[in-house]
């Protein structure tokens, strides 16, 4: 649980009482059993808390495992798939619960989704209005035909989704008005946990900018709490209060937001690469590749593209804690 990963009080000092996390991630791991036997490690130990009115951004290069993840704590994963661990919501194990659950009591109620696909979660057949006004009348106390269609309207709204394309299907809707009217959808039902998989995919750096500010309204004004996946760190670094990187199925970093993008900077020498490669910074790209997570490498799965690496890396595997790296930054060179 998640008071196992405090530290001891000082002898004399006065317990502070903190509210328990929305969302509670202990020993998380995802398998896919593949032919001939052979399994792919999605996700390995993942270990994370996501508290009321905090947003925690989830980072890291394209195919580490951070959509599987949010597959799993909704139970979208495929009939291949095996987990361990825990993901708890309230007193709710995410991965322990039957799909009538997760259907009818989780989905929308309680965790909020901002796909990573839109155009596969719109409904190709009806118009976004409808789709709306489904979702407040499923998912809130409004009633009647008017006040269900102002409340749809101000969903679009939130998200600076133009009322005139409500009547539209998604099929005639750019990338970017998709995005917005999949998060308009994720906003409705007001659940306690939002979780956006790559939110500002398609949208111009306005658009992005809105959409953003409006996901820390949303959880600013009834202490709700929003796991954000992104690669976009500009994104992130506007949003987020604290960061965790991911890289081959492993969180190899978690640390505040501000020592994130400031200083001193991010410890791990991974972590370091993902900023050194932004445009306004001296660009210095990661060499390499990442690894198949089905042919993990020995030791430290970064090790093949770090320049901190030593004989350890290569042969055992650093120990996840805040930072996950046999040789971190310290403070004073982290952003040397």
């Amino acid at each position: 649980m998640a008071g196992t990963d405090q530290p001891p009080q000082p002898i004399g000092a006065h317990a502070v009482t903190q509210p328990p996390p929305i969302l509670s991630v202990r020993g998380m791991s995802v398998r896919f059993l593949m032919p001939g036997d052979r399994r792919i490690a999605a996700v390995t130990d993942a270990r994370f808390d996501v508290a009321a009115g905090e947003c925690l951004a989830l980072i890291g290069e394209s195919g580490c495992g951070k959509s599987v993840l949010a597959s799993a704590l909704l139970g979208l994963l495929p009939a291949n798939a095996q987990t361990a661990g825990e993901a708890r919501l309230g007193d709710l194990d995410l991965l322990a619960a039957d799909e009538r659950t997760l259907a009818h009591a989780i989905r929308g109620r309680r965790i909020g989704l901002v796909p990573q696909s839109p155009a596969a979660h719109l409904t190709p057949v009806r118009t976004i209005r409808s789709q709306l006004e489904e979702t407040v009348t499923a998912l809130t106390d409004v009633r009647g035909r008017t006040a269900v269609r102002k409340a749809a309207e101000a969903a679009a709204s939130r998200t600076a989704f133009p009322l005139d394309h409500l009547d539209r299907h998604p099929h005639e809707l750019s990338g970017g008005l998709a995005q917005r009217a999949a998060t308009a959808l994720a906003l409705v039902g007001n659940a306690p946990l939002l979780l956006a998989d790559e939110p500002t995919t398609g949208l111009n750096r306005d658009l992005v900018e809105h959409t953003v500010d409006e996901l820390r309204r949303h959880i600013d004004d009834a202490d709700r709490a929003l796991l954000m996946i992104t690669h976009d760190l500009a994104a992130a670094e506007r949003i987020a209060d604290r960061v965790a990187v991911m890289y081959a199925g492993r969180i190899v970093e978690i640390t505040d937001a501000n020592a994130f993008f400031g200083t001193p900077g991010p410890r791990h020498p991974y972590s370091r690469g993902l900023l050194d490669a932004l445009p306004d910074r001296v660009f210095t790209p990661i060499p390499g590749m990442p690894p198949e997570l089905g042919d993990l490498p020995d030791g430290c799965a970064f090790a093949p593209r770090c320049t901190r690496v030593t004989g350890t890396c290569t042969t055992a595997p650093p120990m996840t804690n805040a930072v996950a790296c046999h040789h971190p930054h310290v403070a004073e060179d982290a952003r040397a």
